[in-house]
C-alpha cells in the first residue's frame, strides 16, 4: 500500500458571541509502432497518488513469415538510427544492452557482415514526456471564512500543511528494434519495448533502463512472435 508524505492539519476555530452559543461550519467545497498502453491520456495525478505506470514494460515482436531458421545465427551488426537519444554517450548503454542479447541469441556481433551476407540491427531509441513535472506548492496554506447570523459571529478558519515533494516527470523511454537482411534489404523481424520511469529516479538508471528494455524485446526470441506480457 502507498502512503503519501503529506500531512494535512486543519484547525478550525470559532469566535462565538457571548449570549448564545453558536457552531462554526467547515465547508469542504463543492511512433509506426503500432499501439501501447502508455499511449492513452491520463488525468495529471496528484502528488498522493503513484502514477499505475510507473516502472512497467509493455514489448511486442513482430517476425516475417518463413524466417524463424534464419534469425538468431551469423554475423550481425549494429546501427543506431537518429531518434531522441542522438548523443553517442547516451545511446551507448542501449546498444551494449541489445548487443548482449543478440549474443545470447546465437548471434556473431565481432564478426562484420559481407556484402551478400549477413544481417543488420537498427535501433531507434525514443523519449516522450508523459506527465510533467508538479509545480512547487506552498507548505502552508489557509482560508478564512466571516460569517454573522442570528445567533452571533462567526470566525472559521482552514489551515493546510503539505510536506511532500513535487514530483518529477514520468517519462516513457521506448526501444525499437528491427533485423533486416543485409543483402536485400527485407525486413526479418521487429519489436518495440517501453517503460515509464520517474525523472532522477536512482533505481532507473540509463544502464537499468537499457538493460530491461532490451531483456522484455528479445524475450523468447528467435522462437517466433509473440505478445510479451507487461509487467
Amino acid at each position: 500500500m502507498y502512503f503519501s508524505p503529506s500531512i494535512r492539519l486543519v484547525a478550525i476555530f470559532a469566535l462565538l458571541g457571548a449570549a448564545t452559543p453558536s457552531l462554526a461550519q467547515w465547508d469542504r467545497g463543492q511512433r509506426g509502432w503500432g499501439g501501447s498502453r502508455f499511449d492513452s491520456p491520463r488525468a495529471p495525478l496528484s502528488s498522493s497518488s503513484r502514477d499505475p505506470r510507473e516502472g512497467q514494460v509493455d514489448a511486442a515482436q513482430f517476425m516475417a513469415d518463413g524466417v524463424a531458421d534464419r534469425l538468431g545465427d551469423g554475423p550481425v551488426e549494429i546501427s543506431t538510427l537518429t531518434g531522441a537519444i542522438d548523443d553517442v554517450g547516451e545511446a551507448a548503454p542501449f546498444e551494449a544492452a541489445v548487443i548482449d542479447q543478440l549474443v545470447k541469441a546465437g548471434y556473431d556481433t565481432i564478426t562484420a557482415p559481407s556484402a551478400d551476407g549477413g544481417q543488420i540491427t537498427e535501433l531507434r531509441i525514443r523519449r516522450e514526456v508523459l506527465v510533467p513535472e508538479e509545480t512547487k506548492r506552498k507548505p502552508v496554506s489557509g482560508e478564512m471564512t466571516v460569517g454573522t447570523g442570528t445567533h452571533g459571529s462567526m470566525v472559521g478558519m482552514a489551515l493546510a500543511v503539505d510536506l511532500s515533494k513535487p514530483l518529477k516527470a514520468l517519462v516513457s523511454t521506448r526501444m525499437e528494434a528491427r533485423i533486416l537482411d543485409k543483402a536485400t534489404g527485407a525486413p526479418l523481424w521487429e519489436g518495440r519495448a517501453e517503460i515509464a520511469t520517474r525523472e532522477g529516479d536512482s533505481r532507473w538508471t540509463d544502464q537499468a533502463i537499457a538493460t530491461r528494455l532490451a531483456e522484455a524485446l528479445f524475450e523468447r526470441f528467435p522462437h517466433g512472435p509473440a505478445r510479451v506480457a507487461a509487467r
